[in-house]
């Protein structure tokens, strides 16, 4: 049996050498070994001078292999079975034109374990951090049904709709957090380097100060002999909290619980959470995949500890009999217009396409409510803006304007 790929096992090869007209070539080769280069480069008349491995570059952030590409892939698949173009077929075709190496190698690497006779599903699952159980699941029920075009049509639809609500959470999370951190450094500054230089001058006054200066010049005293503890926590805080959300899950689902209580912000999460529950949950039934195993996928893609408690009661009760429609109304944690239109998706045999409504409706709103967000943050930014770095001004300027009067 033939020795299979990876992409731990593959390498890029820089080659030199000559053709059967006897100019002199070079070039790029993906392969196991040098041996292999060259004994490719033979077929193709060319008599190689000199093979070398090429270097990975230490930092190669931009060559990350990211959900978006994973989603881009899978249209592209989609596109080339629904032509009619031979599964082993298109992922050669996607792996020699994709410009990402690291995503090269991989659809290389899948490409050659499905050439060998593997089934694709089973090829995906020994690749868990790109390709997830709900993925592997739709193309394991795509290959039993025979409708993998199908299927593959699907699963890209879902992969190019999370990405899109995934980017517009982040728009929402990135904006605030942003002005916020620059106001932040700039209130350092401020504290560190402006605020001494007017204590200099008002030492020489020799009148009693405002009580909101002292207090000022307090703060901006401690800042400059503790700048460093300041900046040390904070970032000892963020990291420890960001070790105990990767290995603690009650430290997950109680962030998960709080967040969904923060003003504004709260509204987009629950409708981004009911939109990827919608949406997964249309695509595995239109799959074919059984209720109760598509639940599981279901709340898994939720994406907050809320909803996937609440989809995972909802499992129970539809194991025991009851309509999906309403264990969803127990659980209290969706809209009555999604139990609404998933209890006329049961009752129209057409679930599938009243969930797909359902994710268009809430991904719309989350839209809506990004750009909304937006302009209501805007003003509240610029009022908070004003109010600290305003507040540090008159703080300095008081005493001078009480001199002002004195001298007059």
């Amino acid at each position: 049996m033939a020795k299979k790929k990876t992409v731990d096992t593959i390498h890029t090869f820089t080659w030199k050498g000559i053709n059967r007209k006897g100019l002199k070539v070079s070039g790029e080769l993906q392969g196991e070994s040098a041996l292999e280069i060259k004994a490719e480069l033979r077929k193709q008349g060319v008599n190689v001078t000199k093979t070398q491995k090429k270097a990975k570059p230490l930092l190669s952030f931009g060559d990350k292999i990211t959900p978006m590409d994973i989603a881009v892939v899978s249209r592209q698949i989609a596109t080339m079975l629904s032509a009619g173009v031979p599964l082993v077929q298109s992922l050669e075709l996607i792996a020699k034109s994709n410009e990402k190496a690291p995503l090269r190698l991989l659809m290389t690497s899948i490409g050659n374990e499905v050439a060998t006779g593997t089934p694709f599903s089973q090829v995906l699952r020994s690749h868990p951090r790109h390709f997830d159980d709900l993925y592997c699941d739709l193309v394991e029920a795509g290959e039993q049904s025979g409708s993998l075009d199908t299927i593959y049509d699907r699963i890209s639809t879902y992969k190019e709709k999370s990405e899109a609500l995934k980017s517009k959470i982040k728009k929402a999370m990135f904006y605030p957090a942003a002005v916020l951190a620059v106001a932040g450094i700039v209130t350092m500054l401020l504290l560190l380097f402006v605020i001494p230089q007017f204590k200099d001058i008002f030492e020489g006054f020799g009148a009693e100060l405002p009580a909101f200066t002292l207090f000022v010049l307090s703060i901006s005293d401690f800042v400059q002999q503790y700048w460093y503890i300041i900046i040390a926590g904070i970032a000892l805080f963020i990291f420890l909290f960001k070790k105990a959300h990767r290995s603690s899950q009650k430290v997950k689902d109680n962030t998960d619980k709080f967040i969904l209580k923060i003003p504004v912000i709260s509204t987009i999460l629950d409708k981004a959470a009911v939109a990827r529950f919608a949406r997964t949950l249309s695509t595995t039934s239109a799959a074919g995949i059984p209720l109760v195993d598509a639940l599981v996928s279901a709340a898994g893609a939720s994406g907050n500890y809320v909803y996937r408690t609440a989809v995972n009661s909802m499992r129970s009760e539809v194991m025991g009999g009851m309509q999906i429609n309403v264990a969803m109304k127990t659980t209290g944690a969706f809209p009555d217009m999604v139990s609404q239109m998933v209890m006329i998706g049961e009752e129209s045999g057409d679930l599938d396409g009243m969930l797909s409504k359902v994710a268009d409706i809430y991904e719309q709103q989350v839209d809506d409510a990004v750009d909304g967000l937006t302009s209501l943050l805007e003003p509240m930014i610029m009022v908070v803006l004003g109010v600290v770095v305003g507040g540090l001004i008159v703080a300095m300027y008081l005493p001078i304007f009480q001199l002002g009067s004195v001298v007059g």
